[in-house]
């Protein structure tokens, strides 16, 4: 018995590492996925979005089919979809075919993540135990965030883009093998209906949503497509909450959004990823496409902030148990503001170490922040509730970087066509001014390059990076003010008073409860 419960815990923490691995190993690639297969800036956008808007869409309702039918049974088929979604990625030809690759991928990785504590939960019944157990769970989840770039680049380097994907079958056939073998299956004892309406409009939701900020950098806001989004997502948002308010077993029960702490956890986990996870994808491409570095070099230049990340979590799981959870995660917030302020100023000229004191000061503020809002989250509900809460910390924090990316790119793209129409004015390329700003803000600068005559070339690399840089200050002011106003309307919403004490074997819950 002892022996199986290892297994559940090596199998859950290799789930675990894929899906979070997956996260941040892409952004590495994506100028590589860019030449290969010809994509745009927004096609590389939804790479990385469409992953995360699949998982926080299927989340809730994979942990309520899990419960239904066995949590086990879902873990297995989410690790079978996962794995099917590499080969899929590693395969494909396109950047549509990719994209529809990668939502398969955020559908297994949901049903991964939504079933990880429940079955480790069944394993551990000792709370002692299971505090041991959820440990390494929490360290590996946070050594796969920091180890995500520079395998990324070890991979991209040695083997090629396709394998930061197909690097996952082997591993993906041995867990299946492993969880069939040796983890024990388990089920809620009452499960509720399965909230399909909910899942449906909720989904909808959020792909019409960043469809329509995506698509809005290439077609223009007042296109017919992004104005049709925005407007289905608004209908199907009002639906959702109109079918949570009369289902009897809802997606999100209203016990738990009526808590005001709920609401401030799930701002506060809005604010971090929508932040500093989202732009992990721009801080890649300026480190590629600015200052030329190779995908191994570009990987080693962000572990600074990946490993203050990890460290840093570390030490503030501990603070939580002494300090109120509001001014832990407000200070947070606040250190990733200031982080992201400290790597903004960039100048065209620059190197990487500009963005050193940045990348410590933000990956310190993520690492405050972290643990002690998902700790919040759950503290608020009741023992019963406390699925529902982590999983609805998890949906947030998947939404926030889809939107954080979708949002800030919306930013990026408007100022880099303006900075490459200043920084051509009065020169021989001034009359292409719009056309190549478009192309530049669409990520297309090397198909550009060739059509330009040989003289102009170098007029126009040195626009376009500045145009990017000037890009990259944009959406690190933005998301530094984005970080500040968070750090402030925690404070007010996450409460002492609704943070119980004790969970549900009576041992003390990691989190101050006080004011």
């Amino acid at each position: 018995m002892a022996l199986n419960r290892w297994w559940t815990l090596c199998v859950v923490s290799v789930g675990s590492f894929m899906l979070l691995l997956d996260v941040t190993i892409v952004n590495i690639a994506l100028p590589d996925i860019e030449e290969a297969l010809d994509a745009t800036l927004t096609d590389l956008q939804w790479v990385v979005a469409a992953y995360a808007v699949a998982l926080s869409a299927v989340l809730l309702t994979a942990g309520s089919l899990a419960d239904r039918f066995g949590r086990r049974a879902v873990f297995s088929w989410g690790m079978a979809v996962f794995t099917l979604a590499s080969l899929l990625c590693g395969i494909a030809q396109n950047p549509l075919m990719l994209i529809a690759a990668r939502v398969l991928q955020g559908v297994g990785g949901a049903a991964l993540l939504a079933t990880s504590l429940a079955l480790l939960a069944a394993a551990y019944p000792d709370q002692r135990d299971r505090h041991v157990a959820l440990a390494v769970w929490g360290a590996v989840s946070g050594a796969a965030l920091a180890v995500g770039p520079l395998a990324g680049g070890v991979l991209v380097e040695g083997a090629g883009w396709r394998w930061i994907f197909l690097v996952n079958l082997p591993v993906g056939v041995l867990a299946l093998i492993a969880t069939a073998a040796r983890v024990a299956e388990s089920r809620a004892e009452r499960p509720g209906r399965i909230d399909w309406p909910g899942f449906v409009t909720f989904g909808t939701a959020l792909g019409s949503l960043s469809f329509a900020l995506l698509r809005a950098n290439e077609e223009g806001w007042d296109s017919a497509p992004v104005l049709g989004g925005f407007v289905l997502s608004a209908v199907a948002l009002t639906a959702f909450v109109l079918i949570e308010r009369h289902r009897a077993d809802p997606l999100l029960p209203g016990a738990v959004l009526r808590k005001v702490t709920t609401t401030g956890a799930a701002v506060g986990v809005l604010a971090m990823s929508s932040t500093a996870f989202a732009l992990l994808l721009y801080l890649t491409l300026y480190l590629q496409t600015v200052l030329g570095l190779a995908p191994l070099a570009a990987g080693l230049r962000l572990l600074p902030l990946t490993l203050s990340i990890f460290v840093a979590s570390a030490v503030a799981a501990r603070a939580g148990t002494l300090l109120p959870a509001r001014w832990l995660v407000s200070a947070g917030l606040a250190l990733i503001g200031l982080g992201l302020l400290l790597m903004g100023g960039l100048d065209a000229s620059d190197d990487w170490t500009a963005l050193l004191a940045g990348q410590l000061v933000t990956g310190l503020g993520v690492g405050v922040v972290n643990p002690n809002v998902v700790a919040a989250a759950m503290g608020a509900v009741e023992p019963a509730r406390v699925g529902v809460a982590s999983g609805l910390s998890n949906t947030c924090r998947s939404l926030g970087i889809a939107l954080g990316i979708a949002s800030l790119g919306a930013v990026f793209a408007d100022r880099v066509r303006d900075a490459v129409a200043e920084t051509l004015a009065g020169t021989p390329l001034q009359g292409r001014a719009d056309e190549l700003g478009h192309a530049v803000a669409s990520g297309q600068i090397g198909a550009v390059l060739p059509k330009l005559p040989p003289e102009q070339r170098g007029l126009f690399t040195d626009a376009a990076h500045t145009a990017f840089v000037d890009g990259l200050n944009s959406i690190l002011t933005v998301a530094a003010v984005v970080a500040f106003v968070g750090a402030l309307a925690v404070i007010p919403l996450i409460r002492g008073r609704d943070l119980t004490t004790t969970g549900p074997d009576g041992d003390p819950l990691p989190i101050a409860a006080g004011h």
